[in-house]
């Protein structure tokens, strides 16, 4: 037994990942405190969304899959909050993990479920990658300044974790980055 856990530690320690890991490309992963990478995703429509294009407004990125457990059950969480919230300017985008997922199950869940917020479809992965996505669903809450607030790896979140998260955006609209 101690040998396996000498083993199990030395894994952990050999395979962790540096604070401030580079992705893809040499650009720093997103996390908390820093600019969220900018991207541009086409919806069901073939209309492009850039998130720069959001700037001045609290944006909600929630990457998802059709396949995934907790992604459904924190869906309709997810739309009841941009239902309150979009009146007072939040912008929720839901990234479809398409690279990892079936276009036509994204787009049968989607339906399937009421959504009404874009849905945006990441078919070549570059968003996952830029985003260094390591679970599903994984939910990016963006300032109106674009700097990341938090990140939540992992679900379902619960519809109290969603609505202080916003709150939290929409209360303090412009908080500089460190």
């Amino acid at each position: 037994m101690p040998a396996l856990l000498l083993a199990g530690l030395l894994w952990i320690w050999v395979s962790r990942v540096p604070e401030g890991r580079l992705a893809q490309g040499g650009v720093s992963t997103p996390r908390k405190g820093f600019q969220a990478p900018d991207f541009a995703l086409a919806d069901i429509n073939g209309n492009s969304i850039r998130l720069s294009d959001l700037r001045g407004q609290p944006v909600v990125i929630n990457l998802w899959a059709s396949w995934c457990q907790p992604c459904r059950a924190e869906m309709p969480a997810l739309q009841r909050i941009y239902s309150e919230y979009q009146p007072q300017g939040l912008i929720l985008l839901g990234v479809n993990a398409t690279s990892q997922d079936d276009l036509a199950a994204a787009r049968a869940f989607a339906e399937d479920l009421g959504l009404t917020f874009p849905i945006l479809y990441d078919t070549q992965g570059s968003v996952a990658r830029l985003y260094a996505l390591s679970a599903l669903p994984t939910t990016f809450f963006i300032d109106h300044a674009g700097v990341i607030r938090e990140v939540v790896i992992g679900g379902p979140m619960s519809e109290a974790l969603l609505r202080i998260r916003i709150q939290q955006l929409l209360e303090h609209p412009v908080e500089k980055a460190p």
